[in-house]
């Protein structure tokens, strides 16, 4: 193995802003090889490049898809250090999770706010950032619709703050707009609010930072890519066949290249009707097990199943999660996610640790 060959490799890698491959590009700055491992420094333009660990992932398959698991691949970033802004996105955040559907109607910030809550429930400090930014509905589902953040000035700079209630820190567009006003927004108004909540809200230092994505594919989904590092991604759905071909929709959008986003696994919401006085009882309203074919088809973790209780729809309107009391079913069903979630996310990170790509921010 030499140098030579190790660049042509590294010539099938792009990054997604740029027009070249990363060596044409000048990306690659340095290359050492020693017996059965080899060191690259990246070089990026930019002081802070949220598609570096992209890109890295990307580099890593490339190599190992060619030259085999022997050999030990080290990649090291270096970023352009002038002009370094204070104001880094969620530079205190160890994880980042996006929570996505192909679909709208599937329970999909239902299923975030109540992750968020029963993680927070596991002494994890916890953030929750509303991204659909045409229809928030996580003020409303916290019960802090009328909340107006006010301004925080660290070391000089001034930053959104956020609303903390249930131990979940959040940020959403409601905040700052009239519960009945309508947003009619062109695709670069609507991202360009989604980048000011991410690069103005002071979220200080956290475990986890949950995403709540708008339904489908869209330009929100690549501006969050391209704005923070995404660490993994969870995609809701119901078990109906419609919705299923929309999820795998979704989660092949997060393995495109230029995205490569690790799915973390697959949740199925309204999975089955409990009545309040027939708690053993499961009555299949959507179709029996399709989340779980669905997962085993694309080789990801379910992570769950949510039942429909009707408790959660109410908690969701008042504004009180259920998963505030995880003794009772509708609880117990999203404090059982938060650990599957959990486990899912530590294998991912030591994913990682094994490839021994070295994380620079």
């Amino acid at each position: 193995m030499t140098n030579e060959d190790i660049l042509e490799v590294l010539k099938t890698v792009h990054h997604p802003q740029e027009k070249t491959n990363i060596v044409e590009s000048e990306m690659v700055a340095n290359i050492a090889i020693d017996e059965k491992k080899v060191k690259i420094i990246l070089q990026f333009k930019k002081p802070v490049d949220a598609l570096a660990n992209s890109v890295k992932r990307n580099c890593i398959q490339a190599l190992v898809e060619k030259f085999g698991n022997e050999t030990e691949f080290e990649i090291e970033n270096l970023f352009n250090e002038r002009k370094i802004d204070k104001r880094l996105p969620f530079n205190g955040v160890k994880n980042i999770i996006a929570i996505a559907s192909g679909k709208g109607g599937v329970g999909k910030s239902t299923v975030a706010v109540n992750l968020a809550v029963a993680l927070a429930q596991q002494s994890l400090k916890v953030g929750l950032l509303d991204a659909d930014v045409f229809g928030p509905s996580i003020p409303k589902m916290f019960g802090i619709e009328d909340a107006k953040p006010p301004m925080k000035e660290v070391d000089g700079v001034k930053y959104i703050s956020t609303v903390e209630k249930y131990g979940v820190k959040t940020m959403s567009v409601g905040f700052f707009v009239s519960k009945e006003q309508a947003l009619v927004w062109r695709g670069p108004m609507a991202t360009s609010a989604l980048k000011q909540l991410i690069e103005e809200g002071y979220w200080g230092e956290l475990d986890i930072v949950l995403i709540d994505l708008p339904p489908g594919t869209s330009d929100i989904h690549l501006t969050l890519v391209q704005t923070v590092a995404v660490t993994g991604a969870v995609v809701v759905t119901t078990p109906q066949d419609v919705a299923l071909a929309d999820a795998i929709k979704g989660i092949n959008m997060f393995r495109t290249k230029d995205i490569n986003v690790p799915v973390l696994g697959l949740v199925e919401n309204m999975a089955w009707f409990t009545p309040a006085e027939l708690p053993e009882n499961k009555y299949y309203i959507f179709g029996n097990g399709g989340g779980e074919r669905l997962a085993k088809e694309l080789n990801i973790n379910l992570l769950g199943q949510i039942p429909i209780i009707q408790s959660i729809c109410e908690g969701g309107d008042n504004g009180t999660p259920v998963a505030l009391n995880s003794q009772r079913a509708d609880g117990k069903a999203f404090a059982e996610l938060a650990k599957k979630v959990l486990v899912a996310l530590e294998e991912r990170n030591k994913f990682e640790d094994t490839k021994k790509v070295v994380m620079n921010k």
